[in-house]
């Protein structure tokens, strides 16, 4: 007989092996693992009913194959795997009708683009140097192997300079950190000496650096210059990359020494390194070099423009550089005036190096005639008054004119110049001039000008961008459009950047003029609470900003961040336009221009005719190009127009930045390319698109205070004082309707800010700073965003349910109609890039607006609690508006039910319980002629947020006509609060609140009528009413008091 065990294991097997509901032929087998059996079914049927069979499922759900692979048979799995794939390689779909039909998907969202480019930081952002630094420019043999490898040299001090002017710009004084011994350690003394010496030897090394650097960097600008100024050289002068490397690295030094000059905290921990290394050398031996190290060092760090002093020193060492120095001036005052620079940058680079170069090149009164000819002064007076403020870092600014001044007391030979000495400085200028300065610094008044611009950029951009959609998805198309649409694009390309250039340019301008001229009176409220702290920076940030200044500052950077975001979206679209473009451009000089060109110079002019053949030989296209034509075999008389003109077919093949510097040098001796040379400078801008756009929408300098923060002494100043939270906190408090939708774009100012500290200042400390601000601003954003959203809702809500009746009877009836405002764009956004991270601000919004529900319906009730049974209607009238907002909001996010919060605060109170938490009718007498219960006192509601004045003047005063009395709307209220199913339950608990009254007041009623005399006569009235009371009172007993006592209490209670 079997044991238990072996029957349960064959019934469980059994079990196992019986079919299931609906199984196929083909389960069966799989179920017995019979791969024969399944081989012999599935062969020999074509790929559908294969497909079919092997999808078919019984009433588990279970397929052939989860049958097999179910109790473990890999050779039956292996066996319906390989006719499964047979099967759906045979149904496939084509490649070239997937990706078809995938195009028709799209991935993007409802979340609509409140937010700038600059949401991700990314350390490519910036790369904007040739990864060969002009290495291929000797393969085109063109003897400018010398001057490329110069440029190479003076880029690569450049870049090492911006390093060195990011670690002056953002150096923060150690001595503040520095302890502080008390009496009782004095014998400890040393110890601290010699280790606040290691920390200050730290920071001084990179002074020494710094020292070193700008030595080698004036010496070596300083030979190069002098190359230039041989008389061979001087026929063919610096290329324009050449001059750009010449100025750039001029511009670095002159930050240098204005920064070197700005920081007052670097010669305060010289001095406390000077004091302690006396104090720990004295047990060293041999200091003398470092004693003499430290004194140059002194020396460097007190002398005021000791860089410029030392560069002057170098330039004019051996001979003179004063031709250069004119051609650079020359350079940089017809780029001024003829508006050649492209991007703001370098305009600015123009404006500071001008006044530099001009002292440098007015050493004598004869090389200041010989300047003065080529350049006329006035020409140098109208650059320098027109532009009398021009950024220099962030929150530092430089003035021509004080730089002129400043700079005559070191330069004896440029003292003379009295002309140029006479222009004012920005605290000189004279009230009428200021006030131009003002209309041409302040954006506010220029903002009409940059929505004009904006509004027929967007269109002109939209309308290009459609075309070259329309172009790509057409087949066949002409040529000739193809290249006129392609052209159009590339002009309106050029012409936003151009733009954007100017906007940001224009930020800079008003900022630097904003620092040159701060605030005279700040507010007295405000500056009453804390009189001193901060007070530098609160001037001219804080306060030197109106409220109509900060909406035109605000509505500008939306521009900026728009026109950005709109040209980066579409790169991949029209990089290949913009490429194929640029190579027209190139072709059609080098091949057509330049052909007529050659064959009027091949006899005449044999050195031009060599330069025009170096340029077809560096820059020619010759693909596909069958109508080549030799100038050395062909005459111009002989040949026809047909055969002179050349065909070649565009290609989206860019020149690289060798070609584009040699062309430059090329073109720079013939007059008739002026044009092209003109275009040849916006080339490398185009080419690098991305690059370009991320610096030409980089407002991070917005937030940088470095300067105010050494020179008020403080770790950082609060967000009250930041320029972005400042924008963000205009949007919420005047609640402009046109600035709503722009909420979120201060906070790329913030992450322009942490990109350029990663990146450009690299100091993790001013990003952890950043992050710090970030958090909190965001997190008051969140907050003061739900606030104004559902005070506006509600406000919306109170005024709809307001009696219409009462608004026309209004004479001002207007001011209850509340201004409409969209917010349905903020609601939308599930992903808010801040500094790398994506935050969901729907989902922040939806729980804070839940929240702030929840604390309303519970005030409410708190507050009718606190009341009678009269407040009901108020109640009734102030849930009404709740609902009724709660609806509004709810088209936009998933809020809780209202009907689920309102049941959650009253979890622990119902009105129908009357356990002494409500006085139903406290001390009220029933009027039947009015049907009311009248008296009693008025208990006043207070807001609990704040909302339209008007509003809530109204509503208080229908609350207040029916808080003496209960009746028939108190009555309604009640119901339609608790609802119609409530009712019985509210009359059964009157009915038994009434008759617990009246059994208990029976018996006290029977005892006051035992209590009373039998019988009273009419009393005599001869007394009078005193009399009468007073007969009455000595009939009645002391029991018949304490009675009515009894009873009076009962019916109170």
């Amino acid at each position: 007989m079997d044991s238990p065990r072996a029957a349960t294991r064959r019934k469980k097997m059994t079990k196992q092996l019986t079919g299931k509901r609906d199984d196929t032929a083909l389960h069966a087998a799989a179920r017995a693992g019979q791969v024969a059996s399944t081989r012999e079914m599935l062969s020999g049927k074509d790929a559908e009913e294969v497909a079919a069979l092997l999808s078919r499922q019984n009433q588990a759900g279970e397929t052939p194959l989860f049958v097999a692979a179910e109790y473990g048979y890999v050779d039956l799995v292996a066996e319906l795997i390989k006719y499964h794939d047979v099967a759906t390689a045979s149904m496939a779909i084509p490649v070239e009708e997937a990706i078809a039909a995938l195009s028709t998907f799209s991935l993007e969202d409802e979340q609509p683009d409140v937010q700038g480019l600059a949401v991700l930081l990314s350390s490519e952002r910036y790369a904007t140097n040739s990864p060969i630094e002009y290495s291929d420019v000797a393969a085109y043999r063109l003897s400018l192997g010398e001057d490329t490898k110069t440029i190479n040299q003076l880029n690569m001090l450049i870049q090492e300079g911006k390093e060195m002017a990011s670690l002056l710009y953002t150096y923060r004084s150690c001595v503040k950190a520095l302890p502080q011994l008390p009496d009782s350690m004095k014998h400890s003394q040393a110890d601290l000496y010699l280790e606040t010496y290691q920390v200050l030897d730290l920071e001084m090394s990179r002074l020494r650096e710094i020292q070193r650097w700008q030595a080698s960097a004036a010496s070596k600008l300083a030979a190069d210059m002098q190359r230039f100024s041989r008389p061979e050289r001087l026929v063919n002068g610096p290329t324009i990359t050449h001059f750009w490397s010449m100025l750039k690295l001029l511009d670095v030094l002159l930050q240098l020494d204005h920064l070197k000059n700005a920081k007052a905290s670097i010669p305060n921990d010289f001095s406390w390194y000077k004091r302690t290394f006396t104090q720990v050398s004295s047990q060293w031996q041999d200091t003398d070099t470092m004693r003499e190290e430290l004194d140059d060092l002194q020396i460097f760090l007190s002398t005021r423009w000791a860089i410029l002093l030392n560069l002057h020193a170098e330039m004019f060492r051996t001979n003179t550089v004063e031709d250069i120095l004119q051609v650079l001036i020359v350079f940089c005052v017809e780029s001024l005036e003829l508006d050649f620079a492209l991007l703001f940058p370098e305009r600015h680079t123009l404006l500071r190096v001008l006044p530099v170069l001009v002292v440098l090149a007015t050493s004598s009164e004869k090389e200041s005639e010989s300047l003065y000819k080529r350049v006329k002064i006035n020409r140098l007076l109208n650059i320098f008054k027109n532009d009398p403020v021009i950024p220099a870092f962030p929150d530092l600014h430089l003035s021509p004119a004080a730089m002129l001044k400043e700079l005559s007391s070191y330069f004896q030979n440029f003292s003379t110049q009295t002309r140029l000495l006479a222009l004012p400085s920005p605290h000189e200028i004279l009230p009428r001039e200021l006030q131009d300065y003002q209309r041409h610094y302040l954006i506010l008044n220029h903002m009409g000008t940059f929505r004009a611009e904006h509004d027929d950029f967007s269109i002109r951009f939209a309308s290009a961008l459609n075309q070259m959609i329309m172009l790509k998805s057409s087949d066949g198309v002409d040529n000739d459009w193809s290249r006129d649409i392609k052209g159009n694009m590339y002009d309106i390309v050029v012409e936003g950047f151009q733009l954007l250039s100017r906007w940001t340019g224009r930020i800079w301008e008003q900022c630097a003029w904003k620092f040159s001229r701060p605030c005279k009176e700040p507010p007295v409220s405000d500056s009453q609470q804390n009189p001193t702290t901060f007070f530098d920076y609160e001037k001219v940030v804080r306060w030197n900003y109106t409220a109509e200044e900060r909406r035109a500052l605000l509505e500008l950077i939306g521009y900026i961040k728009s026109i950005g975001l709109m040209m980066q979206h579409c790169d991949t679209l029209v990089s290949e336009a913009l490429w194929e473009t640029i190579h027209m451009e190139v072709q059609d000089f080098v091949q057509d221009k330049l052909d007529t060109m050659l064959r009027t110079t091949f006899i005449k002019k044999k050195d031009l005719s060599r330069i025009l053949s170096d340029m077809r030989t560096l820059s020619a296209d010759w693909m596909a190009n069958t109508s080549k034509a030799d100038p050395e075999q062909h005459s111009l008389h002989q040949e026809t127009e047909e055969m002179r003109q050349n065909t070649f077919y565009p290609r989206p093949v860019a020149p690289t930045a060798a070609q584009i510097h040699c062309l430059q040098f090329l073109i720079c001796e013939l007059l008739s390319g002026e044009t092209f040379f003109y275009k040849l400078s916006f080339f490398l801008h185009i080419l690098y698109y991305t690059a370009t756009i991320g610096s030409l929408t980089d407002l991070g300098f917005l937030w940088f205070r470095e300067f105010y923060l050494e020179s008020s002494r403080v770790i950082q100043f609060p967000i009250e004082c930041s320029l972005p939270w400042m924008l963000v906190d205009h949007v919420i408090e005047s609640q402009d309707a046109g600035l709503l939708e722009s909420i979120l774009i201060p906070f790329d100012l913030y992450n322009d800010s942490a990109q350029h500290a990663l990146t450009c200042l690299k100091q993790r400390f001013l990003y952890d700073e950043i992050e710090a601000e970030v958090d909190l601003c965001f997190d008051l954003l969140a907050q003061k965003l739900n606030e104004i959203t559902f005070t506006y809702y509600k406000s919306c809500a109170a005024s709809t349910l307001l009696d219409s009746s009462f608004t026309y009877a209004c004479d001002d009836g207007e001011k209850y109609f509340v201004k409409p405002l969209r917010f349905d764009a903020i609601f939308k956004l599930r992903r808010v890039m801040v500094l790398g991270r994506t935050i969901d601000l729907r989902s922040l919004i939806t729980q804070r607006m839940n929240k702030i529900f929840r604390e309303n319906i519970d005030f409410l009730l708190e507050h009718f609690e606190n009341g009678d049974l009269c407040g009901v209607v108020e109640l009734q009238q102030l849930l009404d508006i709740l609902e009724l907002t709660h609806q509004s909001i709810s088209r936009f996010l998933e809020l809780d039910s209202y009907s689920l919060m309102l049941s959650e605060m009253q979890e622990n109170l119902s009105l129908v319980s009357y356990s002494s938490r409500i006085s139903s009718q406290k001390r009220r007498i029933k009027n039947k002629m009015i049907t009311r219960f009248a008296g009693g006192a008025l208990i006043e509601l207070v807001n609990y947020r704040k909302r339209i004045q008007d509003l809530t003047t109204a509503y208080q005063g229908l609350a207040g006509l029916y808080r003496d009395f209960f009746g028939v709307p108190h009555m309604f209220a009640i119901v339609k609060l608790l609802g119609s199913r409530s009712l019985p339950a509210i009359i059964r608990a009157l009915l038994d609140h009434i008759s617990s009254k009246i059994t208990g007041m029976v018996p006290k009623v029977t005892a006051l009528q035992e209590a009373c005399p039998k019988s009273i006569g009419l009393l005599s009235f001869d007394g009078g009413i005193a009399g009468c009371q007073k007969i009455i009172h000595e009939i009645l007993t002391w029991k018949f008091f304490m009675t009515l006592r009894k009873l009076e209490v009962l019916c109170i209670g």
